[in-house]
């Protein structure tokens, strides 16, 4: 008797999570849909789907593909029902042609995977403390000389990037500072990469200190001696002009993992928030590339989506009382307003990057991040 109440315990709870599972199901959403080129399984989970990110718990992998999470052009994807839960199921041809569907393009965020990096210290990096004829600048097929490469040997490849920002998570709120060629903090026009601003009000209070500091790919050199403390490196014909104070670390060969699936984040810090914005903007929306103040130590991963929300200003209460003073110290904070949200693909220990993917609000520096479900 026991053993028949559980079974029909256990199969009412399937069917209701099933029928609530299925509440998020876009009313229009197709029963079929053949995947086309430039598509993103962003996209093709809203098609689906009112909450983008709950990808993974619709997609039922196909057992007889070799790859079964990857979806290619041409495949034809089902809605189907199992136990009375609603999963997506693909069925194409068995070779498949041209790359498999990324859950961004990767055409958005290219040079945030080629020309950037984030270490949590530079100054144990070993970096150009000089240039042949004591020139300001070197380029292509020019020597520069480096301090701290220990370990060494003539032919290793190595990249030359200099660091142009850090990332401070303060009491109050996190935020961006430029760097000078030594590595130290200067005001100055934001870099061509990023934009920074002081949140409106204060974020939640958290522990303050260093997240990270940013470097940008100048050039890859090749070592050709090594002379004592000094290696000297040739550099290389890509790239940019390498100066004294540049920053050399290991080329970077791995090729970049595209196939992440957007999930819901967990565990979210409570001062967690927007570092910056890219492109130089004061402001940015669909498409354009964020920092964040949480990395891999916080259990970031690509694919990780939040929701992005700007601080609630406090508000004096003018209204009650007749003074400036009085309502100012009777001030109330204001509800915090959605902007929209936005998904990880490329983590560090303490910080990330992420694209917005959709927004119907501007989203600034500043701004705070939340579980993509969040309401308040």
């Amino acid at each position: 008797m026991l053993k028949r109440l559980l079974a029909v315990f256990t199969a009412t709870f399937i069917a209701l999570a099933g029928i609530a599972f299925a509440a998020e199901l876009r009313q229009d959403h197709p029963s079929t849909y053949v995947v086309r080129k430039g598509d993103t399984l962003w996209d093709i989970s809203a098609k689906f789907l009112q909450k983008p990110w709950l990808w993974p718990e619709i997609w039922q992998a196909n057992p007889q593909v070799k790859n079964p999470h990857r979806i290619y052009p041409g495949d034809v994807l089902s809605l189907v029902y199992v136990g009375g839960r609603p999963y997506l199921s693909s069925s194409g041809p068995q070779v498949k042609t041209g790359d498999a569907i990324g859950a961004i393009r990767l055409s958005e965020i290219e040079p945030f995977l080629k020309e950037l990096t984030v270490v949590n210290d530079v100054k144990s990096l070993p970096y150009v403390i000089g240039l042949e004829e004591d020139r300001l600048l070197s380029t292509a097929g020019q020597v520069a000389y480096v301090r701290g490469l220990s370990g060494a040997q003539p032919g290793q490849v190595v990249e030359i990037a200099r660091p142009i920002q850090d990332y401070v998570r303060g009491k109050n709120f996190s935020y961006a500072t430029d760097l000078d060629y030594r590595g130290a903090r200067f005001q100055a026009n934001r870099t061509v990469h990023w934009a920074a601003g002081a949140p409106t009000r204060d974020a939640p209070k958290g522990k303050g200190g260093l997240l990270g500091v940013e470097l940008y790919k100048q050039a890859l050199g090749e070592i050709t001696q090594i002379q004592g403390e000094i290696a000297v490196v040739v550099l290389r014909g890509e790239g940019r002009e390498v100066r004294v104070g540049d920053r050399v670390l290991p080329a970077q060969a791995a090729p970049y993992d595209a196939s992440f699936m957007p999930e819901p984040a967990a565990n979210i810090r409570a001062d967690a928030s927007v570092l910056s914005i890219s492109d130089g903007l004061l402001a940015s929306g669909p498409h354009y590339v964020i920092a964040l103040s949480v990395g891999s130590s916080d259990g970031v991963k690509n694919g990780t989506t939040f929701s992005l929300w700007h601080d609630g200003a406090l508000r004096a209460d003018d209204v009650k009382h007749k003074y400036p003073h009085p309502a100012k110290r009777d001030s109330v904070a204001m509800p915090d307003d959605f902007l929209g949200h936005a998904m990880v693909f490329r983590t560090f220990d303490k910080v990330s990057y992420a694209l917005v993917m959709d927004a119907i609000r501007p989203v600034k520096a500043g701004d705070l991040i939340k579980h993509p479900d969040a309401t308040q």
